[in-house]
């Protein structure tokens, strides 16, 4: 195994079933691990729900449920979907849950004996819908409305606790200067640093108004709101306060297991004994663009307040729209699960992993068109799914199993240059989060390959015994081609890329991407049955 990998989303609040935005995010964080998996890292990926707040006591009102109750169901939602979109968390962690509790109570505990909370009191302007307060300034900017939202501001005065956030600014700021990458995207970091700047207080973190979430370890009347308590998740599910009572214990899929590319979650056994002192900090928090500034300011300044390192990246993506409008239920444009639902019916799941991964340049804003669903589907058929189909047809036609290369000739090496590149410039991508690059590349060898068989034309090659060594060379060289492809694109399209490498008669359970780039098809591979692994759709 290579070093730990931790990769988190973040936790969904459960007042609302998930739609497009919820989907995607964990659908990016599953095809990054999917790919530290392969690639041989002892990989954990977290995902989960923050259940506490006003938003659910006012929903579940509404509802006349408990906010238990309402929690309890819509978590259930939640991993229905996962299951239903294959995604492959290792762990699922609810700020309800008494592991949670225990261990964000022990955080408030250590926080306290470090003397950075203390009680005071809080009168000013509360966005809900963020969860955060709003100075003067800020609210008289957006006209007392939500910067997000648009929703009225609340205007609250009450006693609270504080956390003594401008005790750690300095250090805050010293982190994000000195660690370039921290915040990502660039643009994003730039909007964060201008902010700290302008000033920042010390942050609010209980309610003695609300009694739905989890008490102040030394003040009951008090319950902790919103993100010490969110943001501990982080660490809580890693076991981070069990030792301070007897927190549930937890089942958890075996990291010493063999990776694979099961399109399945693993199944739970038990759990590691150390996995905080194993996986933190984490590589990266995924999460979207709109909490940004609690995840690169409040989170750090928490963790330097407990005596722990920051996460080593913080990556925030862009916001949806649908057909280039915000998405609305009334307009009919809104995302659901059951349109998500409705789109892989159509395209099949990988059909739509592989058109949200290559919307936009990852970070950037992206909008759902359903044309362009249509266009990554034809793709995916006429690139990849062609050129397998070409190979499938023609080796066992031509050949019956895979001949072994002969002479080289410029336009052979060229394309085997572009396979012995592909292993480097897929780690590049996924290092760098470029999960577009990540999902184009493979397909673009693809296109390379289809080119080069339009080039050599082996079908004319076959008509001529004297072109028979010719033949050979290229046939083995487009094959091993499209099968770096495939290996490629196992992240990304679970299913179908593993299915057409059985087509090859490649088994890929329990091999590493390192294994698998490195061991070509050999000569005299036996091809199984060709299907085409994207069907073309009827036309309607």
């Amino acid at each position: 195994m290579n070093q730990p990998f931790y990769i988190t989303t973040p936790i969904y609040y459960p007042n609302g079933e998930p739609h497009l935005g919820h989907a995607y995010t964990t659908l990016c964080a599953d095809v990054v691990a999917r790919y530290h998996r392969l690639a041989g890292d002892d990989t954990f990926f977290l995902t989960g729900t923050d259940e506490h707040g006003i938003k659910m006591v006012k929903t579940a009102a509404e509802r006349g449920v408990s906010p238990q109750q309402l929690a309890d169901q819509n978590v259930a939602v939640f991993e229905n979907l996962w299951k239903e979109l294959q995604i492959t968390h290792d762990d699922f962690i609810r700020t309800s849950s008494d592991r949670h509790k225990t261990g964000v109570q022990a955080i408030v505990q250590k926080m306290i004996a470090n003397g950075d909370i203390y009680k005071g009191a809080y009168q000013g302007w509360y966005d809900e819908g963020q969860e955060e307060f709003v100075t003067e300034t800020e609210a008289k900017t957006t006209e007392y409305k939500s910067a997000i939202s648009g929703r009225p501001l609340v205007r609250y005065s009450e006693p609270t606790y504080f956390f003594s956030l401008k005790k750690y600014i300095p250090r805050v700021q010293e982190h994000i200067q000195k660690n370039p990458t921290f915040i990502q995207p660039e643009s994003r970091r730039n909007e964060v640093i201008s902010k700290l700047n302008q000033g920042v207080e010390d942050l609010s973190i209980s309610r003695a108004t609300l009694k739905w979430g989890i008490p102040m370890p030394h003040d009951p009347d008090h319950v902790l709101y919103v993100w010490i308590d969110a943001l501990s998740n982080y660490i809580t599910a890693l076991g981070y306060g069990a030792e301070h009572a007897g927190a549930e214990r937890r089942e958890l899929r075996d990291h010493s297991a063999a990776p694979d590319s099961s399109s399945t979650p693993h199944p739970p056994t038990s759990p590691s004994p150390n996995l905080f002192e194993k996986y933190w900090p984490a590589n990266v928090h995924l999460i979207g663009k709109e909490i940004m500034w609690f995840h690169v300011v409040y989170w750090p300044a928490m963790l330097f307040s407990l005596g722990l390192e920051p996460p080593k990246q913080v990556y925030a993506h862009g916001w949806w729209t649908a057909e280039g409008k915000k998405m609305s239920k009334s307009m009919g444009n809104f995302i659901d699960a059951d349109r998500l639902r409705a789109a892989i019916a159509k395209y099949g799941l990988d059909g739509v992993r592989y058109y949200l991964f290559r919307a936009a340049p990852f970070g950037n804003d992206l909008d759902w068109k359903d044309d362009e669903l249509a266009a990554a589907h034809n793709e995916l058929a006429n690139v990849i799914g062609n050129c397998l189909n070409r190979i499938m047809t023609m080796v066992p036609k031509y050949r019956g199993t895979l001949p072994a290369a002969a002479e080289l000739h410029d336009i052979d090496r060229a394309l085997i240059e572009k396979i012995q590149k592909l292993p480097t410039d897929l780690a590049s991508a996924y290092q760098r989060l470029e999960l577009q690059q990540c999902a184009l590349l493979p397909i673009e060898l693809a296109r390379a390959t289809n080119g080069y068989i339009e080039a050599t034309a082996p079908f004319k090659l076959a008509k001529d015994p004297a072109q028979a060594a010719r033949l050979d060379t290229v046939l083995n060289i487009a094959a091993q081609a499209v099968y770096a492809s495939l290996v490629a694109l196992l992240p990304v399209l679970p299913d179908k890329a593993a299915a057409g490498l059985a087509q090859m008669g490649i088994d890929v359970a329990g091999k590493t991407l390192p294994h698998l780039f490195a061991t070509p098809l050999p000569t005299g591979t036996q091809f199984g049955q060709g299907t085409p692994l994207f069907p073309r759709l009827e036309a309607k």
